[in-house]
């Protein structure tokens, strides 16, 4: 892959299998910078600082918003997360692909902030399947579920914002039309 310095969004509903597709993304394409956000929500088991999110307390991310420090930040399910400015426009500046892999809110807000992003919606194969998906993971209460799924209702009527919609029906399928959307 030539670098194009393209920003690429993808979001999608929680438990579409947004960190899945990048991951196998990333595996395959390492050359495509992968953004990390900040978040003021404790770390589930198995995230490192740096690599899935940067972890900070309320305050540090208050001064961040504030500082003009986010390119885009959004709060729900009792905690922030943000988009780091500055290392996203050095990426693109050096030429480098760039995902961000952000919750709509933040889609909306990048597209805001800079129109020639690329914004990607990943939708699952049905309703159902997503929320099997979002049981299955087994990280959350019944009642946080719950409130995800209901979100999910509302972000899944948002898809015609998007530039292009990818089904992740097929892990592999949906890094691939991903991929060839960055280098298009």
């Amino acid at each position: 892959m030539s670098p194009s310095g393209r920003l690429t969004v993808l979001s999608g509903p929680s438990g579409v299998g947004k960190g899945s597709v990048v991951q196998v993304l990333r595996s395959r394409h390492p050359d495509v910078w992968l953004s990390v956000s900040v978040t003021t929500r404790a770390p589930r088991p198995g995230e490192r600082e740096g690599v899935e999110y940067f972890f900070v307390d309320s305050a540090e991310f208050d001064r961040m918003a504030a500082a003009g420090e986010l390119l885009e930040h959004d709060a729900h399910m009792g905690a922030s997360y943000g988009t780091p400015r500055a290392p996203v426009e050095r990426q693109l500046a050096a030429g480098t692909p760039v995902l961000l892999e952000i919750d709509m809110q933040g889609a909306r807000q990048v597209r805001a902030r800079m129109p020639e992003a690329q914004l990607v919606f990943l939708a699952p194969p049905s309703f159902d399947e997503l929320a099997r998906r979002l049981v299955g993971r087994g990280t959350e209460d019944d009642a946080a579920v719950r409130s995800r799924l209901d979100r999910a209702w509302t972000e899944l009527a948002a898809e015609d914002e998007f530039d292009v919609v990818v089904v992740n029906d097929d892990l592999e399928t949906a890094a691939d039309r991903l991929v060839a959307l960055m280098i298009t």
